[in-house]
């Protein structure tokens, strides 16, 4: 039989060995995992290479396009500043004499129409026996 020293002895040796099994199959898979993970960096640093060109190459293009908006921007502020100049010279040009030739207009009638009725009376006057 075995005495208690040499039990412990064995229970220890086969915990040692369940524990250093564990062990290799966790590091096993730890390899390849990390194996796995290598994999996966350098073929995503091959996918960004390219996908970083085209990124900075979009960049740009928005920036040209930028720029060329920039200057319609500007040119269009300009014309619709001479509109409105040129608004402004119409409305006075024609205005101004349409509001003089409604006063015109509007005197000749009040002296026409004042005319009319008073033209009746005088007549009125002239046909009176006297």
């Amino acid at each position: 039989m075995l005495t208690a020293g040499e039990v412990a002895g064995l229970i220890a040796a086969m915990a040692w060995a369940i524990l250093v099994s564990f062990m290799a199959v966790v590091m096993v898979r730890l390899a390849r995992l990390l194996t796995e993970t290598t994999k996966m960096v350098s073929q995503l640093g091959d996918r960004v290479v390219p996908l970083l060109e085209d990124v900075s190459a979009a960049v740009g293009e928005t920036n040209r396009q930028l720029v060329a908006i920039e200057a319609i921007t500007k040119d269009v502020k300009q014309v619709s500043g001479h509109v409105a100049k040129v608004s402004d010279v119409t409305q006075s040009l024609v205005t101004g004499p349409m509001i003089k030739v409604a006063a015109l207009t509007h005197g000749v009638r009040r002296a026409l129409g004042g005319r009319r009725r008073a033209r009746p009376a005088a007549v009125a006057l002239e046909r009176r026996p006297r």
